[in-house]
Formats: structure tokens, C-alpha cells, sequence
């Protein structure tokens, strides 16, 4: 069987200041560059066959400890980018709740939402899955693979693939800290199994 890895960027200010970040492309702080830094100490042992991450800057700098440690190429590819949250990027919770009070009290209620200029949750997990299908395709079965994304993004398409299926939404799957990894497995048929979830 296919082993996935997926590593969740290292921390970034907005992470830190805990605002929105969607497809906005801070770069990593100083905690995100040791958390990429620790995440490739643990992972380069396992051997991978392919990097492959998310275009956005705190992916790619989270990728790149590891692509040094093994010697591999990154493979970017924008279908493993994170939520586009439109009009909420950049802003801190009270932010969002002040600029779009109807919108926040339908998010904080669990309702799956379009944030205004954004994108939803089926449509990310719709770009997850080609992109995550893709990727395991790129590598012999049986090999290792580490994919680099974001907390949301590995939640929807984790969503969407775990066979039997985690549940109806991404909140059925477990969060990731910043520089984290959770590990699944892809068999000859396709089916894609919690590893360490």
C-alpha cells in the first residue's frame, strides 16, 4: 500500500495572531521555519519517493527542509491550496464577526458556508481529492509520499476519501497543528485508510 503523509505548513504571524488565512501567503515565522525544520528531521528517515505541496509560500518553506534533507524535487501544485475565505482573509475572529455578523453566526453554528468572495467547503474537498489522487498516482505503489497543506484543506479531502468515509464533513476529522502530520494509507484499489488519524 501507498504511504501518504500529510504535513500540515509550520506556523506563520497569522497563525500566531490568529486570524484568517485562507489563500493569503504570509511566510513561515521563526516557530514555523523550526517546525519545518523538525518535521523534515522526523520524516526524511522514512525515505520518501516525492514531495509534493501547496503553491502557497508557507507550504512550499515547510517543503523545503525535507526536499533538502532527501534530495528530491517539490512538486507544486495550486488544488492542494487552502480555503479561499474571501472577505474573512487577513481578519481575526472579532474582525469577521463585526464585517459579516449573519455569515460568522452561521460559521460559529457549524452551517457549511460560502464566505462572501470565497470558496465552499465541497469545493475545496472537490481540489483536494484530484489533487491528492493525482499525487499518490505520481508514485510507485508501496512508496512513501509527503504532501504539504493546510489544516482545512487535509480536513475536507480527508473528509471526502477515508474509506469507510470518517464522516459527513471535514469536522469529522481531527485538527492539525501547525508542522504536524497525520498518515493514511492507499490501497491497489483505491481505498484510502487511516494510518495515524
Amino acid at each position: 500500500m501507498t504511504r501518504l503523509v500529510l504535513l500540515r505548513h509550520g506556523q506563520t504571524p497569522f497563525n500566531a495572531e490568529r486570524r484568517f488565512q485562507g489563500q493569503l501567503d504570509p511566510d513561515l515565522d521563526e516557530v514555523g521555519l523550526d517546525q519545518a525544520v523538525a518535521a523534515a528531521g522526523a520524516l526524511a528517515p522514512r525515505g520518501p519517493a516525492a514531495i509534493v505541496s501547496s503553491d502557497l509560500r508557507r507550504a512550499t518553506r515547510t517543503a523545503a527542509p525535507l526536499a533538502a534533507a532527501t534530495g528530491l524535487a517539490v512538486t507544486n501544485d495550486s488544488r492542494l491550496r487552502e480555503i479561499d475565505l474571501g472577505n474573512w482573509q487577513g481578519l481575526t475572529r472579532a474582525e469577521a464577526e463585526e464585517s459579516d455578523p449573519v455569515g460568522f453566526a452561521a460559521w460559529a453554528a457549524g452551517e457549511e458556508i460560502r464566505r462572501p468572495g470565497g470558496e465552499s467547503p465541497a469545493e475545496v474537498a472537490d481540489r483536494m481529492v484530484a489533487g491528492l489522487t493525482a499525487a499518490v498516482e505520481s508514485v510507485a505503489p508501496g512508496a512513501v509520499l509527503v504532501v504539504v497543506s493546510h489544516g482545512f484543506a487535509i480536513r475536507a479531502g480527508l473528509a471526502r476519501l477515508l474509506d469507510p468515509p470518517a464522516g459527513s464533513t471535514w469536522r469529522d476529522i481531527p485538527s492539525l497543528a501547525n508542522g504536524t502530520w497525520v498518515e493514511v494509507t492507499v490501497d491497489e484499489e483505491g481505498r484510502w485508510q487511516r494510518s495515524e488519524l
